[in-house]
């Protein structure tokens, strides 16, 4: 699908670091739709693309709404948007896309942010609240004033009925929240959906050991260090099928870069392994999946890969570029 040319129509001020931006068509009307749990990529001005997800409600159908934190060690993404984005600019935006959809059938839905984490969750929430379903959130933070949407996510709460649950660690006399909490007496057949940094993420999925995979949803806010032993050993061969020339992948090197070395245009964004953009199909051989897109299942069938981060099992690999 084509790429949207979209303005920013409003920057609001959400928390200390996080602003928000609606993105709408230059000309008004509707924009492709999205389910709860997707993502946009957003191509900036400094010739980087950033995955981000929507926070809105699915039902607003004449605009994207992200939130993007301000990340200390940003790599060029948030600082952009914060710094050099302005009302009125066009930005070049992918169609939506969801590699953490929303089971909208699930008798109760327990949604669980860490710090930024809440932006999907927060569109689930209004999608919830729109089919009438049962849902709690607990949304952790270091501190009150650097968390999004708090006043908004505690009135709804308080007004539907609904459980909300904050925990801001790092405040006088605040506490931490212990995922294993979270599993405890949840009606039959409950869905638990998780968002936020790498160590919450690993936390909540040791304690959710023993519920069915199938209830358990995490997104990931960034990929695999390159602590993986198969990320950065052993080189390999890459061929195109499209022209049939062989490429030299070299230890440290990904895929995506000698590709884009080349001169083949392939689409990507994050190069973390985690926003799905640049999955690519496989012809031949095995590939090293480093990814945290693709489903177990997925990748034990070996006919696509993220070439931004995962490698080769095989001296070579075919790919349909």
């Amino acid at each position: 699908m084509n790429q949207l040319a979209l303005r920013v129509a409003a920057i609001r001020y959400e928390a200390q670091r996080i602003h928000t931006f609606e993105l709408r068509l230059p000309e008004g009307g509707e924009l492709p739709p999205f389910d709860a749990g997707a993502h946009v990529n957003v191509h900036l001005g400094n010739g980087l693309a950033r995955s981000y997800s929507l926070t809105n409600a699915p039902s607003q159908r004449d605009c994207y709404v992200i939130g993007v934190n301000l990340d200390r060690k940003s790599r060029g993404g948030s600082a952009y948007m914060h710094d050099k984005v302005r009302v009125g600019d066009m930005l070049t935006v992918s169609p939506p896309a969801n590699n953490f959809p929303l089971m909208e059938n699930a008798p109760h839905s327990v949604l669980i942010a860490g710090g930024i984490g809440i932006t999907p969750l927060r569109s689930m929430v209004y999608r919830l609240e729109e089919l009438n379903r049962s849902w709690e959130l607990i949304y952790c933070f270091r501190q009150r004033h650097h968390a999004a949407f708090v006043e908004e996510l505690e009135a709804l709460g308080r007004s539907k009925g609904r459980r909300t649950r904050f925990y801001f660690d790092g405040d006088a006399g605040g506490r931490r929240f212990e995922l294993h909490g979270a599993f405890d007496n949840q009606p039959e057949n409950t869905h638990f959906y998780c968002c936020g940094p790498t160590s919450m993420l690993s936390a909540f999925e040791t304690a959710a050991k023993g519920i069915e995979p199938a209830r358990i949803h995490v997104e990931h806010f960034a990929g695999r260090q390159a602590s993986d032993e198969t990320a950065t050993q052993g080189g390999f061969k890459v061929r195109l099928a499209a022209s049939g020339r062989v490429l030299d992948v070299a230890p440290g090197q990904s895929i995506l870069d000698v590709v884009l070395g080349t001169g083949v245009r392939v689409s990507y964004s994050c190069k973390e392994g985690i926003c799905g953009s640049c999955e690519t199909r496989v012809i031949d051989g095995t590939p090293e999946h480093l990814d945290l897109v693709l489903s177990e299942r997925q990748q034990q069938a070996n006919d696509r890969m993220m070439i931004c981060c995962s490698r080769s099992k095989s001296a070579e690999l075919v790919l349909d570029l």
